[in-house]
């Protein structure tokens, strides 16, 4: 017979109490192989020798080993148990435990069926039909228990808060090495959702009602109040929030046994169990959770009423952020948030930017519609001051939008603004006031914000400007940019970026410098200053361009824990003649380090058209979205 050796030393610290020592017995199985003779061994794992006699301790080391076979369907083995004592000749130090685990007990009757409405329910018809138990097949006890606590955990999560299972046994008889398995779910009238009450919110309840992801009378679904419990907690409105079903006294969902297979060769069958299991056991509800309401006044399917409790979030909310680039220095950020103004949940948010080449001051008011989270107002206002290169300029606007988030999680953007803007861009020297519309379509997808192991961003903006209505310049403008984040196992990770833009004017010169195109920099093309790349004037100066490209490739390997390098290709320009003779190519290795407060990024670049720099130094603070 072939022998195999499985040691399990659990416990391998000394206990000391009363001047007295214990430890975990040292098993070893023969006889057996394979998951049944691991599952002994579990079962043996914190058996102390100490805490028994030699003749008690066999036949403890056989009862737990006959339980332990039992849940592979071996239920007449033959155990043979010796006890090796340690160098003091008393003590018990190893048990060899050799089994013959005789015949196994196989399935003649399978008959698991559902009644009620679950029976059309194709999220428990799919559980019955993935359960691996089989007429003919050796009986094990786990499948059978995990269906029942699955069957269990669907009835709670789908409203049959009067399931219960009126059949559920397992015969056996060793004798005949057969079983017959009987289990039936009677899982009664599916629930519905019923009225949703309030308290403590301090925004109109129709604002909040028109963000239910269910309405009265749907099926109940325990993951639509999951859903709109992060609804409510992405408008910013509250700090407390709490969604619960009113589950009161009524009919309970039966449980599944523990242990069930230790009274299945008695009688009666159905027998309560009793005893530990010496196995982890799947995690079930428990029968008060899963207790059903009863509203005998309300016709038709019964119903779950919801309370939504709500405690309002702070007025006024304030933060500081400090942080460093390459591109313009050390930077510090101020913001003040104010997430909601009055009932209707209109919010006001402040922030004031300040780094050596920029200092802005900006404002967002946004006025929520029927459904906040999907339609809304937004007025923006700024002033903003840029000395950077060669620009000089300062800027106030206004802004009006129309915002819509799509289901499949686009974000259209209808706006009209207002622009001022004194600047002076090499020899161009202009204050210009600009009144245009435009439109953009935005998405953002990430998995882990923190440091993305998939995602992508793109946006699409659009915008037009003419004498006609008044503005100083005439111009359409539009912009494409486009980033993809995406991992190869859990080592590599790879981004790709491309950024567009193109304008058609006869009125540059009148055309300010947040309008014109810039390239070069961290999030641009290292290896090359901050907005170093654009055309210039006869004497040298930046004066921007009326096109831009520019297209990005990155390799990053983990190299420890947090710890990444990378090596990157950047190319682009920015322009006046599409397409420009040649494209500023940067290229570099790097480090990321994934720090708690985002992933900190130092690049190395060569910039391979700039005679003046052999490498440039980059580094950033933040993820890439």
């Amino acid at each position: 017979m072939q022998r195999r050796y499985l040691v399990a030393v659990l416990v391998a610290a000394v206990l000391v109490a009363n001047g007295s020592r214990a430890w975990a017995i040292e098993t070893r199985v023969d006889g057996l192989e394979g998951p049944e003779a691991n599952n002994v061994v579990n079962y043996l794992a914190e058996l102390e020798a100490a805490d028994y006699g030699r003749a008690r301790l066999k036949s403890e080391i056989q009862r737990r080993s006959r339980e332990a076979l039992k849940a592979y369907g071996y239920y007449e083995p033959t155990i043979d148990v010796s006890l090796k004592t340690g160098d003091d000749a008393q003590a018990v130090e190893r048990a060899v435990v050799t089994i013959d685990p005789g015949p196994r007990v196989m399935i003649e009757t399978l008959d698991i069926q559902l009644t009620g409405d679950a029976s059309d329910d194709r999220y428990f018809l799919d559980a019955i039909d993935a359960m691996p138990l089989e007429e003919g097949e050796p009986l094990l006890h786990a499948p059978y228990e995990d269906l029942r606590s699955q069957l269990s955990t669907l009835a709670a999560e789908r409203g049959y808060f009067d399931a219960a299972f009126p059949r559920h046994r397992i015969e056996v008889r060793p004798w005949q090495q057969s079983a017959r398995i009987y289990l039936t779910l009677d899982s009664g009238e599916r629930y519905r959702f019923g009225r949703v009450s309030y308290s403590g919110s301090q925004i109109d309840v129709a604002k909040l009602r028109n963000m239910l992801p269910f309405d009265a009378g749907d099926p109940y679904l325990a993951g639509q109040l999951a859903e709109y419990n992060q609804r409510l907690g992405q408008t910013g409105w509250f700090r407390g929030i709490s969604v619960r079903p009113r589950i009161e006294s009524g009919a309970s969902l039966a449980q599944a046994q523990l242990n069930w297979w230790q009274a299945v060769d008695r009688r009666p069958l159905d027998a309560a169990p009793a005893g530990p299991s010496g196995q982890a056991q799947p995690v079930l509800l428990s029968a008060s959770a899963l207790d059903a309401t009863r509203n005998v006044a309300t016709p038709g399917p019964p119903r779950v009423p919801v309370d939504v409790s709500l405690i309002p979030a702070d007025r006024h909310q304030f933060e500081v952020g400090i942080g460093y680039a390459t591109d313009v220095g050390p930077r510090t950020q101020f913001s003040w948030d104010q997430p909601w103004l009055n009932a209707d949940g209109d919010s006001l948010y402040h922030e004031l930017y300040l780094s050596a080449p920029e200092q802005q001051f900006s404002g967002t008011y946004r006025m929520p519609l029927a459904d906040p989270l999907r339609d809304s107002y937004e007025l923006q206002y700024g002033i903003k001051n840029l000395d950077n290169e060669d620009t000089q300029s300062l800027e106030a606007s206004v802004e009006l939008a129309r915002q819509w988030v799509f289901d499949n999680g686009w974000t259209q953007r209808l706006y009209v603004r207002s622009t001022y803007e004194d600047f002076k861009q090499a020899d161009q020297d202009e204050q210009v006031l600009l009144y245009y519309p435009g439109i953009s379509w935005s998405r953002i997808r990430t998995r882990n914000p923190r440091f993305p192991t998939w995602g992508d961003s793109q946006r699409l903006s659009l915008a037009v400007s003419d004498t006609l209505w008044g503005s100083d310049a005439t111009f359409v403008r539009g912009t494409l940019d486009s980033q993809w984040i995406r991992m190869l196992g859990s080592d590599y990770r790879f981004i790709g970026r491309t950024s567009i833009g193109a304008m058609s004017t006869d009125d540059f010169d009148k055309i300010p410098p947040s309008l014109r195109f810039f390239t070069g920099g961290d999030r641009s093309v290292r290896g090359y200053g901050y907005e170093s790349l654009a055309p210039r004037n006869e004497d040298g100066k930046l004066l921007g361009g009326q096109q831009k490209f520019v297209a990005s490739i990155e390799a990053q390997r983990r190299l420890s824990g947090n710890w990444w390098g990378a090596a990157f290709v950047d190319t682009g320009n920015a322009f006046n003649d599409w397409w420009p003779q040649d494209l500023a190519t940067g290229a570099g290795l790097g480090v990321r380090w994934v720090s708690p407060v985002g992933p900190i990024r130092l690049d190395i670049a060569h910039p391979f058209d700039n005679e003046e720099d052999s490498w440039r130094l980059h580094f950033a603070i933040g993820p890439e979205f």
